[in-house]
């Protein structure tokens, strides 16, 4: 909805089960859930003892970047950051994505892009896998089975020296030589509840196949001292504990040749602006419109990964009458542009990850010596088209 002033973040009624102040009535509906989420636990143990016995590996490094919990952890920016650094350093890298909320029908495999161009939309990418193509100069291919992605890259590019997993800490069915696990300095785990009875994908004690946990915090507004508690105590004591901070880097249009986006200062000084977005938790996306002092009139929530509609469009044009500007996310651009916005009236809030340069050169300085010295294959036998039992967690 749009209004005069801006509308809290929306959570649904089961997210908001997830809290640890319930009243008396949102308790007895939260108990009813338990029962699931102990059947949900001893499916994830089943589906982990069967991908150990049958897990595949790719040739290059791999390194996967991932979470615990639902929701919003900068994963996506996360990997895209991580490649830009190993490609700093010389390496040939892809990123490999599950291709979240593309077409049903969608090929098993799909190359995104390659060194060079773009080569398919979000009907067939999904949303985050497009917009990290117009982010990162490299390969990038989306699969529900990541190796059939990194083997596409390989057949497509050439060989490469290191992949980067977007979204796949749960993707046990691939061996894998850096499992990188973020969590949000500021939400922590929730309840710390399995699924549908809290936010967790896995159980805390998974954060034990981390070789380094990163506590994300987003656009600077919290201070350390106030983050830490959000965060488990096994988390906080991990032996490789580093922090990073997701903030706004530029504003970017769609008005570059070919497609192309266009990057500008972040400043709308004197222009009224409307938030439009499908995002899981948009509090962060609003707060940080706040930190760049806009002067935020209304907001459209819509879905995570939405797909947006003639419909829709015609919904925030009305919301911007009276010379308002429209900022949104750059997955949603990747899906915004194509509608006939007025020229300089859509935007998206281009963020980038930062890291301390001593946390940054561990983090970095530990992937490359993982190329190095892989880990050994946790099967000495894999069948390499086992039955997929169990399917993928999550995402």
């Amino acid at each position: 909805m749009a209004g005069s002033t801006p509308a809290p973040p929306n959570r649904s009624r089961l997210e908001g089960l997830w809290q640890s102040d319930l009243a008396l009535h949102e308790r007895l509906l939260w108990a009813a859930l338990v029962p699931a989420a102990g059947a949900y636990r001893v499916a994830l143990a089943a589906r982990a003892l069967w991908w150990r016995r049958m897990r595949r590996r790719a040739r290059p490094l791999v390194v996967s970047v991932g979470n615990l919990t639902l929701g919003g952890n900068a994963k996506t920016p996360f990997a895209l950051f991580l490649a830009s650094r190993l490609r700093m350093r010389g390496f040939k890298v892809a990123i490999v994505s599950r291709g979240w909320g593309r077409a049903p029908s969608a090929e098993r495999a799909i190359l995104v892009s390659d060194d060079e161009r773009l080569l398919v939309g979000t009907d067939e990418a999904g949303d985050e896998a497009v917009m990290m193509a117009k982010s990162f100069a490299g390969p990038i291919a989306v699969a529900r089975r990541r190796i059939d992605g990194i083997e596409l890259v390989e057949q497509r590019v050439g060989p490469l020296d290191a992949v980067v997993l977007d979204d796949a800490f749960q993707h046990v069915r691939l061996g894998r030589d850096v499992d990188l696990l973020l969590m949000n300095a500021e939400r922590g785990v929730g309840n710390g509840w399995l699924l549908p009875a809290g936010p967790m994908r896995e159980p805390l004690a998974a954060a034990r196949r981390a070789d380094a946990v990163i506590a994300v915090e987003a656009g600077g507004a919290i201070a350390a001292a106030e983050r830490a508690p959000a965060l488990p105590r096994s988390i906080a004591e991990h032996p490789r504990l580093l922090r990073a901070t997701l903030r706004p880097r530029a504003l970017i249009s769609p008005s570059g040749p070919g497609g192309r986006w266009n990057e500008r200062p972040l400043s709308l000084m004197g222009r009224r602006v409307v938030a439009v977005s499908g995002l899981a938790d948009a509090g962060g996306f609003y707060r940080m419109l706040r930190e760049i002092e806009t002067d935020l009139v209304g907001v459209l929530e819509y879905p995570d990964h939405h797909v947006y509609t003639a419909a829709d469009w015609h919904s925030i044009v009305a919301a911007g009458r009276g010379g308002a500007v429209f900022v949104t996310t750059e997955k949603d651009l990747v899906k915004l542009e194509r509608f006939p916005f007025e020229r300089d009236s859509l935007y998206a809030l281009r963020l980038e990850v930062v890291m301390d340069l001593d946390d940054e050169t561990r983090l970095v300085e530990m992937i490359v010596a993982k190329r190095a010295h892989p880990r050994a294959p946790a099967s000495a036998n894999p069948d390499p088209r086992a039955k997929e039992a169990f399917g993928e967690n999550g995402r």
